[in-house]
């Protein structure tokens, strides 16, 4: 089974999210013009993101460092979580 062709149109206006910081609209608009799931679409974007910063490093370079920023907010929210949870069996809130 073979891929479609990926409309241009369709890559741009993904390079353009992604040149103003907006990871999560272009796996959108990835998603939206292509019909792919979300997994298919992340695994798009991240993959392109390399390319586009090896391309135009300057204009992209600030994509290398955004790429855990949701992971790093989920993780503290958990372990924050994790510390009320014993804080409270402890009796000290």
């Amino acid at each position: 089974m073979s891929e479609e062709p990926i409309d241009q149109s369709v890559v741009d206006a993904v390079t353009k999210a992604l040149e103003h910081g907006r990871k999560i609209e272009a796996i959108k608009v990835y998603r939206e013009a292509t019909g792919k799931g979300l997994k298919e679409a992340k695994d798009f974007v991240d993959a392109l993101i390399p390319r586009l910063i090896e391309k135009d490093p300057e204009r992209f370079g600030k994509l290398a460092a955004s790429g855990s920023g949701c992971s790093s907010v989920i993780l503290l929210a958990v372990s924050l979580g994790g510390l009320v949870t014993v804080a409270t069996m402890h009796g000290l809130l």
